[in-house]
């Protein structure tokens, strides 16, 4: 995909060249997107190596649970307008660090020994919301604020689903770290067409 065809507009293309300081909001913000997927990548991995069985077996689909609030990008979302996709992305950003602390607190209760887990999926919140704050100051430096009331955070349902047992909880932190990965990798993407052509 080209440059122009994921940008948001022609005058926003002239805006993005006149504006170097725009540019390199841009660049900075979709550099540290591109650093957080490998981070939520890795992240994933050690989670599932800390379940047991049956997760991480070869054939084992569990279950999707819903989490109230936050859902994965949706089939469409790469065809709407790049200003709404960065909204939807920075919505979902702040969505998850309340929850990936859910998931952390009851790690902690069933692998205390885990300590690279347990400080991932603290360091994997603080980089969710230093990544949403940036998505919005690049909407905002676009001239395109985040609009509406947030959703409020979904920690109250994830906190009541761990609650119901061991096996629905790791299945919910296997979500909420699937949807970190997700939405993380959705936001590079995202800021990854804005981003202005030549060296970085």
């Amino acid at each position: 995909m080209s440059r122009r065809e994921g940008s948001l507009d022609p005058q926003a293309d002239s805006t993005v060249s006149l504006l170097p300081h725009l540019e390199a909001k841009i660049r900075q913000t979709h550099s540290l997107a591109r650093l957080l997927t490998k981070y939520a990548e890795q992240l994933l991995q050690e989670y599932v190596q800390h379940q047991g069985d049956p997760f991480g077996l070869p054939g084992f689909s569990p279950p999707r649970l819903p989490v109230a609030g936050l859902s994965a990008p949706a089939p469409g979302h790469a065809g709407l307008p790049a200003p709404e996709r960065l909204r939807l992305d920075a919505a979902a950003l702040t969505a998850l660090p309340p929850l990936l602390e859910v998931v952390r607190r009851h790690q902690a209760e069933l692998n205390p020994r885990a300590p690279r887990l347990l400080r991932r999926l603290e360091d994997a919140a603080r980089q969710a919301r230093a990544l949403g704050a940036a998505v919005e100051a690049v909407l905002a430096a676009l001239g395109t604020e985040t609009r509406g009331p947030r959703p409020e955070p979904a920690a109250a349902s994830a906190a009541a689903a761990t609650g119901a047992g061991v096996f629905p909880a790791k299945v919910l932190g296997l979500r909420v770290c699937g949807l970190y990965r997700e939405w993380v990798s959705r936001t590079e993407g995202d800021l990854g067409q804005l981003v202005p052509s030549g060296p970085a």
